[in-house]
């Protein structure tokens, strides 16, 4: 995930207990074939793709899930379909989404980068041409900071979009919620401090989205779901201002 709107704060503790709550994750099969469908049906493939499935399925993660890996998988298909869509190496990309939390310890930049790497010494095996490796790495590290996207980046500004396709979904309440549990170690006051901050910035800017469909599916309401957030987190500050105040 990019690191700006999912995580701004310090690493969680190893060990923290899974994922609870949100909607059904999908099955290992389901995503075993999504793989297949990009890397290919050999052995190593398959080796890799079932490595791919546990990582991302691992009990620390509460929004960087299969779920999360099965809707970025799903809106780069969309950004990329039919007449209009993104003129993007739609391969690259979907072997990037697979890779760009791969790594996930809740450490920005590191995550990206360890994530990168693993692309790097995983893929070769699996068939994949040296280009479109040293593609799929770019793009993972990419995904660490929106602001090192150069226009004209075609595969990165799907990945990119695919990656915040979240910010503009119905789901967003689920994951906003599952991001504050990714970081429940933080104190309140300093996640909302935190959070607010990153929201305040990307509200900022001119255009969530880069390519003229994801600006179309979701500017407006992740402009407001994020809005919506920003002001539920200084209400939650204000509130908690007080007590602070009256503490002797």
């Amino acid at each position: 995930m990019i690191s700006d709107p999912a995580a701004p704060l310090p690493t969680p503790p190893a060990g923290e207990a899974g994922r609870t709550d949100g909607p059904p994750e999908p099955g290992a099969a389901v995503l075993a074939d999504a793989w297949a469908a990009v890397a290919g049906d050999s052995p190593a493939a398959r080796a890799l793709g079932a490595e791919l499935v546990a990582r991302w399925s691992e009990p620390h993660r509460h929004y960087h899930t299969r779920t999360h890996l099965a809707a970025v998988l799903a809106a780069v298909d969309r950004l990329t379909d039919g007449p209009g869509g993104a003129g993007a190496d739609r391969a690259a990309v979907r072997l990037a989404a697979w890779f760009h939390d791969a790594v996930y310890d809740g450490r920005p930049g590191w995550d990206e980068e360890r994530s990168a790497q693993l692309a790097q010494s995983r893929l070769p095996a699996c068939g994949v041409p040296a280009g479109r490796v040293a593609e799929v790495a770019r793009l993972v590290r990419l995904t660490a900071a929106h602001d090192t996207l150069r226009p004209g980046d075609r595969n990165g500004e799907v990945l990119c979009d695919a990656d915040l396709s979240i910010l503009g979904s119905p789901a967003y309440g689920d994951y906003a919620r599952a991001i504050r549990r990714e970081y429940s170690h933080v104190p309140d006051a300093a996640f909302a401090a935190g959070r607010s901050e990153v929201l305040r910035r990307l509200l900022a800017t001119p255009a969530l989205y880069r390519t003229p469909r994801a600006r179309h599916l979701w500017e407006e309401r992740a402009r407001a779901n994020m809005t919506g957030e920003l002001a539920r987190l200084r209400a939650a500050l204000a509130a908690a201002q007080p007590a602070r105040d009256e503490t002797p």
